[in-house]
């Protein structure tokens, strides 16, 4: 990837050293030998003008973010204030907040990439299991407000409704899990893409991304995420839409109808052979994996506390419109360079390699703060996830403790993301997988059936075991047929070992009743 990068530095320098001036990237140097070992003096030289441009986006960003945080929000000295905000967000700031948490990694990149190589069917499969997750959990989070008007957790509700300690160990177990690895796909898809364009160390770049997510959420917590998540979508959706529309202009909407098929022009159809093989390898793997994203992540039923109980459904609502704006652009992008003839040198980094292409160097700057904005709104959420999470395992009002076990995540996923030879891929294989494990006993609680403590606890082990190594083969082989099943096996498996295990009971009137059996005489 670095060497991509570098290449694509300096092509941007041959395109602007002609011209009179410089870009914030590119500045204009002296003319000396570009051959040989000019040609790598020339490269140490960006590096060092780079990495201090960088390091001043960076640290700019931070400041508007802290400057938002502390100008527009109370510091919280309780830790329900802290969780969940005294429960009366609003429903304009809080959809703006939903659609910047669910804005991570694989819509800033994977949409494109899809796109570029997939064409209609792959942004498609990609797009619309993303916003319909949102969606379908909309009449969910109105019943789980009414249920615990004063809830904070999704542990807390589970051990709630079944008065096991095994069930909130389990549910934090997977909660505590998602959010670490979660923070790291944030932390290792940033900081590949920002110490490459900054030229800034990845270790650095990864503690650096930390620090400034922390900065600002440790001051009001939920208050603080909701409020910067909104100024980070809105940013993001101006960037995107100058990105789509210029770049419109530059290659012609022709181009843009070209690349509905892929770059190779055999995938512009759903229904197709080809857009089949999409939806078996792609499709119904991420459908799966996403549609469990609300209903067993903390940071959406951490919201669902936070927002005044009847904007919840509208919240989610707009929030899902939002959110499908972002990787919308960016497979439109992906469109443009497919349809345009635009020869792709690493897929992982894509979009960066169409904007450089299209735009002047100077672009990189508004496309920089695009990336941190949808990572960082993701990272935050995290952070506040975790931190509503120790009222499950501490008892009291300590906000010391919850603070801290914000900066036990980050050490977790600066480790993660620092770990040698570790993809993206690698990491999201094991957080759908975890995340996928406790939907259905999760939904079932939700739809009223009773469940016993052990057959959770069984299904959700059980799931993992199945589920995972399936999956994993699937995923380093590139099968999509083991990724399908192991997607299956890891949702139906843990629903299934826990409804037999339990003997069958339903909700009524907020008490369990067992359901009794009509003998005839």
């Amino acid at each position: 990837m670095l060497d991509c990068i570098r290449k694509i530095l300096i092509m941007r320098w041959r395109a602007v050293r002609c011209r009179a001036g410089s870009s914030f990237f590119m500045p204009k140097f002296p003319e000396r030998r570009w051959t040989g070992q000019g040609e790598a003096e020339l490269l140490q030289t960006i590096k060092k003008e780079v990495s201090m441009k960088g390091i001043c986006i960076l640290l700019a960003y931070a400041a508007v973010m802290l400057l938002a945080t502390v100008t527009l929000t109370r510091k919280e000295k309780g830790v329900e204030g802290f969780c969940v905000g005294d429960r009366n967000a609003g429903w304009l700031l809080s959809s703006l907040s939903i659609a910047a948490t669910w804005v991570w990694a694989p819509a800033l990149f994977t949409s494109t990439e899809n796109a570029y190589m997939k064409g209609f069917a792959g942004l498609f499969w990609f797009l619309v299991p993303n916003v319909l997750c949102l969606v379908i959990f909309i009449p969910f989070a109105k019943q789980i407000r009414r249920e615990m008007p004063f809830g904070i957790t999704l542990s807390g509700y589970m051990a709630e409704k079944y008065q096991s300690v095994g069930v909130k160990r389990v549910y934090l177990f997977q909660l505590i899990g998602l959010s670490v690895l979660s923070t790291g796909v944030q932390l290792l898809a940033g900081s590949k893409i920002l110490s490459s364009v900054t030229g800034l160390p990845f270790w650095a770049v990864t503690v650096i991304l930390a620090v400034i997510g922390y900065s600002y959420s440790q001051f009001s917590g939920i208050r603080a995420s909701i409020m910067t998540d909104a100024i980070q979508i809105i940013f993001m959706l101006a960037v995107c839409a100058a990105f789509v529309f210029s770049g419109i202009r530059q290659t012609g909407g022709d181009s843009l109808l070209r690349g509905l098929a892929g770059y190779d022009g055999t995938y512009g159809s759903i229904i197709s052979p080809a857009g089949l093989d999409v939806f078996l390898g792609f499709g119904l793997p991420t459908a799966i994996g996403l549609i469990s994203g609300p209903f067993g992540d903390q940071s959406f039923w951490q919201r669902v506390f936070s927002i005044k109980e009847r904007y919840i459904g509208r919240a989610f609502l707009i929030g899902a419109l939002v959110f499908g704006v972002v990787p919308l652009s960016m497979g439109i992008l992906g469109f443009l360079g497919a349809g345009a003839g635009y020869q792709v040198q690493d897929a992982a980094v894509i979009n960066f390699e169409i904007i450089s292409w299209l735009f002047p160097a100077w672009a990189a700057v508004p496309f920089l703060f695009m990336i941190v904005s949808g990572l960082l709104s993701t990272v935050d959420s995290n952070l506040c996830a975790v931190s509503s999470l120790t009222t499950d395992i501490v008892k009291g009002n300590n906000l010391k403790i919850t603070k801290a076990a914000m900066l036990m995540l980050l050490a977790a996923g600066i480790g993660i993301a620092n770990i040698p030879g570790l993809t993206v891929t690698h990491l999201f294989l094991f957080y759908g997988t975890l995340r996928a494990s406790t939907l259905l006993p999760t939904v079932m609680t939700l739809k009223g059936v009773k469940l016993k403590a052990d057959g959770i606890i069984a299904g959700v082990i059980i799931a993992l075991c199945l589920g995972l190594p399936v999956f994993a083969c699937g995923a380093l082989f590139n099968r999509a047929v083991y990724k399908t099943i192991g997607s299956l096996l890891t949702v139906l498996s843990s629903g299934i070992v826990a409804a037999l295990i339990s003997r069958r009971e339903v909700w009524h009137c907020g008490k369990y009743t067992r359901k009794k059996t009509i003998h005839k005489k």
